[in-house]
């Protein structure tokens, strides 16, 4: 008798990988925190969403996110300084931070990128953009 497994096609094994991945959004637009997150969990992906940034510590503490989404304009913390209190704990130093942020400022980018983000992304954001930037973060880190 013959037994024929079926090989995961490479679909099947990205998607296996980012059922697993935990994205924390934190977007005070509720259009685009709605959106982004609908289309992450859509495409698999586990988001926990947060609307302001001062609960943003405790809750990488307990969500223990694989991958940050920032927006930098916050109602009661600037990005950047969140970006600041995530390079002082050194147990986050591998969590890929992308800025998405409608500041589009070259100045902007650099600060951003100079406090640690990874990446910087412009909104209006592409949401397929967003995920292979997602996607390419999280292969540059070693689990």
């Amino acid at each position: 008798m013959i037994f024929t497994v079926p090989v995961p096609t490479r679909q099947a094994a990205q998607v296996d990988v980012s059922s697993r991945t935990r994205i924390l959004l934190i977007e005070d637009n509720d259009t685009s925190r709605q959106l982004m997150g609908e289309y992450l969990e859509y495409h698999g992906y586990e988001v926990c969403s947060l609307s302001r940034g001062n609960c943003a510590n405790s809750t990488i503490d307990c969500f223990r996110p694989h991958v940050i989404l920032l927006d930098l304009k916050l109602p009661d913390v600037d990005g950047f300084t969140l970006l600041e209190q995530f390079q002082q704990r050194p147990d986050w130093g591998l969590i890929p931070i992308i800025v998405v942020s409608a500041f589009a400022f070259q100045s902007d980018q650099q600060r951003a990128l100079g406090l640690g983000a990874c990446r910087y992304l412009v909104k209006p954001v592409n949401l397929l953009q967003l995920r292979r930037t997602i996607t390419d973060e999280l292969s540059l880190v070693p689990y």
